[in-house]
């Protein structure tokens, strides 16, 4: 009996801190995990692809996520970078789409994977998560927009700059730590910030470098900590 009770706890553990289900009773949870089987990713794994497509909808759990596309030059895009307790994926029931975009692990994670047919038995029947699911994607859209225009209007500076501020969030300490480790950190390497910029490699380390010189990161190998996020965040335009 314990081992079965320790299987339940595995299952619902994927999906207990997920905003969509944040006020779920305990067999209703039990109910979507039972049908949303967990998985890991290692980071640099492609999650979805669109030479391989498939209608199933991601719920991340743990890791964040980076989705893209390739144009015909070879050159990747951003479209958007996922945080844990949200969704993604290929669901034409909910009316996300990839739209031949890339998912990508930025970090090891961990998400639950679920069918169509119990995205619309489990989600679009319960009128909570419907709702959730609606305005989650109408943020998306709005990130993608403003994504786009930064790439069309700001410098490489300005990009890389938002391109950290956006990913302090999900790097913020919870509780207080030694004076120098207080900063909330950014833990990807240089070549993993170009191509959330849009840029070079080379550009981003010299972007960083000026950025550090000046007081507002201090650099380490695959980690960048923010120093002064409000000087950074006006870096960003």
């Amino acid at each position: 009996m314990r081992e079965n009770h320790q299987d339940d706890a595995d299952r619902t553990w994927c999906l207990s801190e997920v905003d969509i289900f944040c006020d779920l009773s305990e067999p209703e949870m039990a109910a979507i995990a039972e049908a949303a089987p967990m998985k890991t990713y290692t980071a640099g794994e492609i999650l979805y692809s669109p030479p391989q497509p498939s209608e199933v909808l991601f719920i991340l759990k743990r890791g964040r996520i980076r989705i893209f596309r390739v144009s015909a030059e070879g050159r990747a895009l951003t479209t958007a970078i996922i945080n844990p307790g949200t969704i993604f994926g290929e669901m034409v029931l909910l009316g996300q789409r990839m739209y031949g975009n890339y998912a990508e692990a930025l970090d090891d994670v961990t998400v639950c994977v679920m069918s169509r047919d119990d995205v619309h038995r489990l989600l679009l029947s319960d009128p909570r998560i419907a709702a959730r699911i609606t305005a989650i994607l109408g943020r998306r859209l709005g990130d993608l927009e403003q994504r786009l225009s930064d790439t069309v209007f700001k410098s490489v500076a300005q990009r890389v700059a938002c391109t950290l501020i956006t990913l302090i969030p999900a790097q913020a300490p919870t509780r207080t730590l030694r004076p120098l480790a207080s900063h909330p950190q950014v833990t990807l390497t240089h070549e993993q910030v170009a191509a959330l910029a849009g840029t070079s490699r080379e550009t981003v380390t010299k972007v960083l470098r000026e950025l550090a010189d000046r007081g507002l990161l201090r650099l380490g190998r695959g980690r960048i900590t923010v120093l002064d996020p409000d000087r950074l965040r006006d870096e960003g335009g």
